[in-house]
């Protein structure tokens, strides 16, 4: 069976030893992906003159869909390929703006989903972390 890890060099490091996706034959499993960048900081954060924090759910989502896709890219997958997706939301007042984004590049004939609340993610400025397993033949 042809089994492949990969690390991109182009996508924020993850912060343990694991794979950002993985091959195993014609499964593609992408680990938990938030909407950190490479430089570390994250898409859906704005800090004011004051410090004050304000967090988007609608740019962290679309921004970890899009982290998903280019993870799958390098498999010569996309979104396209993904038959089940969970969702971890350390909100689910956030449910509403999560599901509006998710609706933009799902509809019913996309991947099953499972949405759960979480006590809270890797960093405070986390909203959202979405794991996906996608199904492309080699």
């Amino acid at each position: 069976m042809n089994i492949e890890n990969k690390v991109l060099s182009n996508k924020a490091t993850p912060r343990g030893k694991f794979p950002h996706v993985k091959r195993v034959g014609d499964f593609i499993y992408v680990s938990g992906t938030s909407s950190r960048k490479p430089d570390n900081t994250f898409e859906g954060v704005e800090v004011d003159e004051f410090g004050t924090t304000n967090l988007n759910i609608k740019a962290q989502t679309k921004a970890v869909l899009e982290n998903i896709n280019q993870l799958l890219n390098a498999f010569d997958a996309s979104l396209k390929d993904v038959v089940d997706i969970t969702s971890f939301l350390v909100n689910m007042n956030d449910f509403g703006g999560y599901n509006a984004i998710y609706g933009e590049y799902f509809d019913f004939n996309g991947p099953t989903r499972t949405t759960v609340a979480v006590h809270q993610l890797p960093h405070p400025h986390l909203l959202i972390e979405i794991k996906a397993i996608a199904y492309k033949p080699i």
